[in-house]
């Protein structure tokens, strides 16, 4: 080729380096994906790109922070100092977030997620009703877990706030007492006339089937425990949905501890009018505050002031 058509020809274009905070957005990312997706595959997935880019960026991660972020365990788990950083990382988010929504003319063009973990009782009772109150600007982001599990999902980092039985602080999070919710041992009149003919004695509810949300709920065992003073392994049905919880028991299923907020679907009657539970409900959420979560907060309070004990 003559000389003159080389010095025609376009200098190759050169790939403009990443910046530090794009860099450093991809490498969390590629963190938050893994854990949120349990493996590397999924998260490649998930990211559009490839396992070993995903596993390379979370190498580079752990280099510059100097700490081992995650478990390579299936599935994928953070340490204590993933968990950190990935709290710290969706804070800045969220105030990223926030403070881009400033200069929108269309509120809902950006609008702030708002994660919340939150038990299936408070889910399918009065919580729907207090985030409702705060107004069609933000969107929410519901995690469905245990009242004793949702703890869990603030120290990753991947919930704002929760709904939780613990009422220590989570690192990184204020908590303040929402108040309790109240469970009884009920079941539907028919099944009571069956199973406890001569009323509800130790050797009858050793006998009688009851109903549980799942493996992790404890209430019925709590009350039978204090009402038997022994362990007693009734036959069980599981049953993992609030509301589906309380329509088997109204059709004879079994017997179940019910709030009292839900007491009136399925035509229950108590079994002891002795026998509550009550548990106690706490919100927890970031320490970092945004004026999105400070009016999430204000809702739920008020809420919880109306509906629980």
């Amino acid at each position: 080729m003559p000389a003159s058509s080389r010095a025609l020809r376009p200098w190759p274009r050169r790939r403009k380096p990443a910046s530090a905070a794009t860099a450093g957005s991809r490498l969390i990312s590629a963190l938050s994906a893994a854990v949120a997706e349990g493996t590397f595959e999924a998260a490649a997935r998930w990211l559009h790109v490839t396992p070993s880019a995903v596993s390379q960026r979370i190498k580079t991660l752990e280099t510059t922070v100097g700490r081992v972020l995650v478990t390579r365990s299936k599935p994928i788990q953070p340490t204590a100092s993933g968990q950190t950083l990935l709290r710290v990382a969706r804070q800045m988010q969220a105030l990223m977030t926030e403070a881009g929504d400033e200069f929108e003319d269309d509120p809902m063009t950006g609008a702030a997620v708002i994660s919340v973990a939150v038990n299936a009782d408070s889910l399918a009772t009065w919580f729907l009703p207090a985030l409702a109150a705060v107004g069609p600007s933000l969107r929410f982001e519901l995690r469905r877990v245990d009242q004793d599990q949702t703890a869990g999902l603030l120290r990753q980092g991947t919930v704002m706030a929760a709904v939780t039985m613990q009422r220590e602080p989570v690192p990184g999070c204020t908590v303040r007492r929402l108040g309790r919710m109240r469970y009884r041992p009920r079941a539907s009149p028919s099944f009571l006339a069956t199973w406890f003919p001569e009323g509800v004695t130790v050797a009858a509810l050793a006998r009688a089937p009851l109903v549980v949300f799942d493996r992790e709920d404890r209430l019925q065992d709590r009350y039978l425990r204090r009402r038997s003073r022994r362990r007693v392994d009734p036959p069980r049905h599981y049953v993992p949905g609030s509301g589906e919880f309380t329509q088997a028991i109204g059709l004879g299923l079994g017997w179940g501890m019910v709030s009292d907020l839900q007491s009136a679907a399925g035509n229950l009657v108590e079994l002891d009018r002795e026998g509550q539970v009550d548990v106690a409900l706490y919100w927890q959420q970031w320490r970092l505050r945004t004026t999105a979560l400070d009016r999430v907060t204000e809702a739920v309070t008020r809420a919880a002031s109306q509906w629980l004990r």
